[in-house]
């Protein structure tokens, strides 16, 4: 079953379009208003697993002021204010798919974000200290960057945004952290390092699938009635994957060593598309599921970035010493 999981996780560019068709095929042929009784349960699953394997220790150890600084500004000046600019300009009359993009911009670094820098031979250790902070510092902005942004268009009511938010990411965090303690007592180290920890994050992908099966269930109609919808939606997507690689790439040969480089890369282009699912659909209803359209082609484009982009690394920054 693991192993099932893992080839899932690792071929998401497949197992997300499959998940969007059947889950258009179901809300076309039957109600799909039950399958909003799973929303809780998939959002936990999404979330909790990541949040074992996060190394708390590490974002506490020497801070490095530059690629930390470089990293964060981008993800929480430059991204939000591109993603706000792009759902302008491509939805303006469509709030919600506006939101979607926003969503993507506010919430930087997946689980994803250590693992590339570590295949492509980046500084792993800036990498989870970009995810924590990035993790915690924009669950707890989102909801006011949406209110300042797009208040204007969306009704946000920013206390039950942050207590959703709450119960998505910082709750999950604390009983994650728990968890990782107890087992790290029960099995030690070593063997939680190379056999527990591991299976975690790709339950994630259990609920990612669950999610955007039901967010596409629930606006199946809308999807039939303008079939043109899903690329409408990739356009504005692929602009803002871009657009952000290249800042980070232009960013990174520009003020930092090759290794701190790759983690600015992967600690902006990679955003934290599964919380920022939870959030759209959690905190904003059924206006939210059009969010969830725009996340779930970004989950598509995401996992190409990451792919290919690890092909060029050597070619953008050198190769590795030793």
């Amino acid at each position: 079953m693991l192993n099932l999981l893992r080839a899932l996780t690792r071929n998401l560019i497949i197992v997300i379009p499959v998940s969007m068709a059947a889950g258009l095929l179901f809300g076309v042929i039957s109600d799909p208003a039950p399958l909003k009784v799973f929303i809780p349960a998939f959002t936990f699953i999404m979330v909790f697993p990541m949040m074992v394997t996060l190394q708390y220790k590490k974002a506490f150890t020497k801070f490095s002021w530059l690629p930390q600084g470089i990293a964060q500004f981008t993800n929480f000046i430059i991204l939000p204010l591109l993603g706000y600019g792009l759902g302008r300009i491509f939805f303006p009359d469509r709030p919600f798919l506006a939101l979607g993009l926003l969503l993507a911009a506010l919430i930087p670094t997946s689980g994803m974000t250590v693992s590339w820098t570590g295949f492509a031979k980046g500084n792993v250790e800036e990498a989870v200290k970009m995810m924590i902070f990035g993790l915690i510092t924009g669950s707890v902005l989102a909801p006011f960057y949406i209110r300042f942004l797009l208040g204007a268009q969306v009704d946000v009511n920013v206390a039950i945004v942050l207590r959703k938010v709450f119960l998505i990411v910082l709750l999950p965090m604390a009983v994650g952290f728990v968890t990782r303690q107890i087992l790290l007592k029960l099995y030690g180290q070593k063997e939680f390092s190379e056999r527990i920890g591991p299976a975690f994050p790709p339950l994630s992908t259990l609920g990612v699938i669950g999610m955007v099966f039901t967010a596409i269930a629930l606006r199946a109609q809308v999807i039939v009635d303008r079939p043109l919808l899903l690329l409408e939606i990739l356009i504005p997507v692929l602009l803002f994957y871009g657009l952000t690689l290249t800042i980070g790439i232009w960013a990174g040969r520009l003020f930092l060593p090759r290794a701190d480089a790759i983690a600015l890369i992967y600690g902006t282009s990679l955003r934290n598309l599964s919380i920022s699912l939870a959030i759209a659909v959690n905190a904003f209803g059924k206006a939210g599921t059009d969010a969830a359209l725009v996340l779930a082609a970004a989950f598509i484009v995401q996992t190409q970035v990451a792919t290919w982009s690890t092909k060029f690394v050597d070619r953008l920054f050198g190769l590795p010493e030793g």
